[in-house]
């Protein structure tokens, strides 16, 4: 069993006695072990339906199930990594990314075997003991993808992990993405704005329309399974790529310009 969405929709009620309707029956069964990616126009959903999947949110209908059983709040059965690294600044590399396991109880010996494991496997043992200030935005979501993996998580959600960093950054930490997914077997859903994103980093990739957010249409995906230890430019060159881009592409903006349509209609 894996990660199931079932009907779920959210409505925020405003202090003016209006409402938005940010999700709209969102149904999804998502196996284990997928790495999917999430796109769509600002105002369709994605980070609400990601918090919902959290348990930072309680939707206004529906159910989430992981393994078949309900999820009602947050659980380090689902990690989060957020845009920025969310990382304690008064801790230094090596206690961000053992926090978990400390919290657990985890005896030292075994935390600091897991702890020095996943700084190798992201590239910072030599900075274990640096400060998080002292290190670059690049490394500083290394740590947070550490610390999420150190809890052991059935389900790796990322919020637009990767959108502050530059694009040579940017491009080594989709590559390490695909990594950790296809070396630890994780269930991995990433929001994101950036279409090329999408296509390289989803075997899945979900385009979400808006008000109310809903799935507009859904790919299955080859180019994060070729990029596995791949060049990742090569993988933008390969069959399919471009295409789906700029079909894409023409969806979202025709989304995006449907919303001013409706903007410009309601002044």
């Amino acid at each position: 069993m894996g990660l199931s969405i079932d009907n779920i929709s959210m409505r925020f009620d405003l202090p003016n006695g209006t409402s938005v309707q940010a999700l709209k029956n969102v149904s999804l069964d998502i196996k284990e072990g997928e790495i999917m990616s999430v796109l769509g126009p600002s105002g369709c959903g994605k980070t609400t339906l990601l918090n919902i999947i959290a348990g930072f949110l309680a939707p206004t209908e529906g159910e989430i199930r992981l393994h078949g059983k309900p999820v009602h709040g947050p659980s380090p059965e689902r990690g989060m990594v957020f845009q920025k690294g969310a990382l304690f600044e008064w801790m230094n590399v090596r206690k961000n990314v053992d926090f978990g396991p400390r919290m657990k109880g985890m005896p030292k010996k075994q935390r600091d075997e897991i702890t020095d494991h996943l700084l190798d496997v992201v590239g910072l043992q030599d900075f274990k003991e640096k400060a998080v200030y002292e290190l670059s935005g690049g490394m500083q979501q290394r740590v947070a993808l550490a610390r999420c993996l150190a809890n052991e998580p059935d389900v790796i959600l990322m919020d637009e992990p990767l959108g502050a960093l530059d694009a040579l950054t940017r491009e080594k930490m989709q590559a390490l993405v695909l990594k950790l997914w296809k070396e630890s077997g994780k269930t991995v859903i990433l929001i994101t704005h950036s279409v090329e994103e999408a296509l390289l980093l989803g075997e899945r990739l979900l385009v979400m329309a808006p008000r109310p957010g809903r799935i507009h249409k859904e790919y299955q995906l080859p180019f994060a399974d070729r990029g596995v230890g791949a060049d990742l430019r090569d993988v933008k060159k390969s069959e399919g790529f471009a295409e789906t881009r700029d079909e894409i592409l023409s969806m979202i903006w025709e989304m995006e310009e449907e919303i001013m349509g409706r903007t410009e209609a309601a002044q």
